[in-house]
């Protein structure tokens, strides 16, 4: 397998990551952020503009995991790059996205 095998099986990953929020946020009927809000990922985009980028996520995410190489879920050197993906998508977009939601404090206890 070559290196770019795991650049794509990285970044689908990222997309397949991506996807969830917009696409979840989108069939509740909640707004959330996009890219085409403005202000750029800060503002908040429609429930449908949610749905149709989670979806378009998702179809990249795809086509980079599945329809490059030959991806395997019982192959550790396919399913790494992958789920490293997964995990620096997570982490950025709970960088990203905390701040605006709250996320990103302690909550504090009431004794």
């Amino acid at each position: 397998m070559s290196e770019l095998h795991w650049v794509a099986y990285f970044f689908g990953g990222a997309f397949v990551t991506n996807a969830i929020p917009h696409f979840v946020s989108g069939v509740c009927g909640e707004p959330f952020q996009s890219p085409f809000a403005q202000p750029h990922g800060k503002g908040l985009s429609s429930s449908t503009v949610n749905v149709l980028w989670g979806f378009f996520n998702l179809a990249v995410g795809y086509l980079l995991t599945c329809r490059v190489g030959d991806f395997a879920l019982r192959a550790l050197g396919d399913v790494l790059p992958f789920g490293l993906g997964i995990l620096v998508m997570g982490l950025v977009s709970a960088r990203l996205f905390g701040p605006l939601h709250g996320g990103d404090r302690p909550r504090r206890t009431v004794p």
